[in-house]
């Protein structure tokens, strides 16, 4: 099989098929030969289908209406489930049980019917609360760029697939940064969409309180549109729903911007400053900005600097919540099989009493509204998505209460945008020492994707990164 085949976005590989250039089964045949030589090294696809996926592929309809006919696809092992598939969530109970899942989410649902074939899941860690990895459970996903380093979590595993060049395109879901911040480990495109862009039907409404968004990875802006345009909106029963689009979102793509209000800022929370190869990629993305003339100035937003407590609330009772309905689900006490930060986590959300739950969800609706108040008059944040360039494998694992604030810090960038609902983009604009990927990210106000889908694809023409393949890459593995 064409092993050029793996370096091409999910729109190339699509309008492939459409002029009949290749089959559905050619291209699903070439991600399964790519995981096979790239996997051993990247432990990314944790569940295997392959031969369902062929045999999907061999069925899949190429119509007008299907924009990515036959195109190969991966999905993250959280929230996101498949009919008849393995459904872990990174834990070693559910592994042991051999848990399946008998329906798709509704979400899935509409990721088959866009014409992707779904090949495999995607290792994550447990509970998806990392932002590395390496669960107990599957072991650690590598970073293509230096398979010492994390490719990132609670995405690491797509992140890192689409980055090797298994699939173009897979499944991803954001929390606290965990679609951006692994985008940004490995060098890819990671947009967490305005809250409630997309369902997590039928089994939730919300899921982590309000923090919860389901999206993808992918390689380029235009793939990130039309994904966005074949499963964004509303299901029946969802509680409530992002403001609909102008237009198609790939009509964004390529469409003038205007002169934005651009504000950058590069110092952490407590008031420390970022490794300098984050601030560099800011500060180049600035510079870039003002070229391409927009306003570009520093941006203080001083409720930023405020203390988030109530995020942490609202996570440790999910996390809770979440355990308990493991445990009667499968009858199994999931407590007492935990990894230690997670058992840790659990037992901290259960001491919170509903009226501290309710008081934290207010908390972060007020913070929220003080942050967001900035783009009453502004378009357009550009921050690192990590304050930290790749990290080491087995430097974010274990239950030492360090690891935990280290932690909290690397997402320090990215989890406000949960909590305010706001879209937020990491672009792989810049690298660094040894060619590790840096992310720049780009936040814009409630609802509007379009803006950040029209800048980004400005940057993205100006500084393309399209050639830049990882040394494990499917195409030379």
């Amino acid at each position: 099989m064409d092993r050029a085949l793996t370096t091409l976005d999910a729109t190339d590989q699509a309008g492939l098929v459409r002029r009949g250039e290749v089959t559905p089964r050619e291209l699903v045949t070439a991600a399964i030969e790519a995981a096979e030589r790239c996997d051993p090294a990247l432990n990314a696809v944790i569940h295997r289908r392959f031969e369902r996926a062929l045999a999907e592929a061999g069925a899949a309809g190429t119509g007008a209406g299907v924009p990515f006919p036959g195109v190969p696809f991966l999905v993250k092992d959280a929230v996101c489930h498949t009919a008849g598939d393995p459904y872990h969530c990174g834990m070693r109970v559910l592994k042991e049980l051999g848990w399946t899942e008998r329906h798709d989410t509704w979400l899935a649902a509409r990721f088959r019917r866009a014409g992707f074939v779904v090949i495999g899941r995607t290792n994550t860690p447990e509970l998806a609360t990392s932002v590395t990895t390496e669960p107990l459970a599957y072991g650690p996903t590598a970073n293509p760029w230096d398979p010492g380093r994390s490719a990132g979590g609670s995405s690491g595993g797509s992140a890192a697939a689409v980055a090797a060049g298994i699939v173009p395109v897979a499944h991803g879901n954001d929390m606290g940064g965990s679609i951006r911040f692994p985008a940004s480990m490995c060098g890819v495109v990671g947009l967490k969409p305005t809250r409630a862009r997309t369902t997590l039907g039928p089994d939730f409404g919300e899921y982590w309180g309000p923090l919860t968004h389901e999206f993808v990875l992918t390689r380029s802006l235009r793939d990130t549109a039309a994904v966005l345009d074949a499963v964004a909106g509303m299901a029946t029963g969802d509680p409530y729903t992002a403001p609909p689009p102008a237009r198609p979102y790939a009509e964004e793509i390529g469409a003038p911007p205007g002169r934005l209000r651009v504000g950058f800022r590069t110092r952490r929370r407590d008031g420390t400053e970022s490794h300098p190869e984050c601030v560099a990629a800011v500060e180049a993305t600035a510079r870039l900005l003002e070229e391409l003339g927009h306003s570009v100035e520093p941006a203080p937003i001083p409720a930023l600097d405020t203390d988030d407590a109530a995020f942490g609330t609202v996570m440790t009772v999910a996390v809770a919540r979440d355990v308990e309905r493991w445990s009667r689900r499968t009858g199994v006490d999931v407590a007492a099989r935990l990894e230690p930060l997670n058992a840790a986590i659990a037992a901290l959300g259960r001491r919170i009493t509903a009226t501290q739950y309710v008081e934290a969800i207010e908390d972060l609706q007020s913070w929220s509204r003080r942050v967001s108040a900035w783009w009453d008059d502004h378009d357009v944040l550009v921050l690192p998505t990590s304050p930290e360039p790749p990290v080491p494998l087995g430097t974010l694992v274990g239950d030492d209460p360090a690891v935990a604030e280290r932690m909290g810090g690397l997402v320090g960038f990215t989890v406000p945008w949960d909590a305010t609902g706001q879209p937020a983009l990491s672009l792989p604009l810049h690298h660094g020492a040894g060619g590790l990927p840096i992310g720049v990210q780009l936040v814009g106000a409630y609802g509007r994707e379009d803006v950040l889908l029209r800048v980004g694809a400005q940057l993205e023409a100006a500084r393309p990164w399209s050639g830049r393949l990882p040394p494990l890459h499917a195409s030379r593995a």
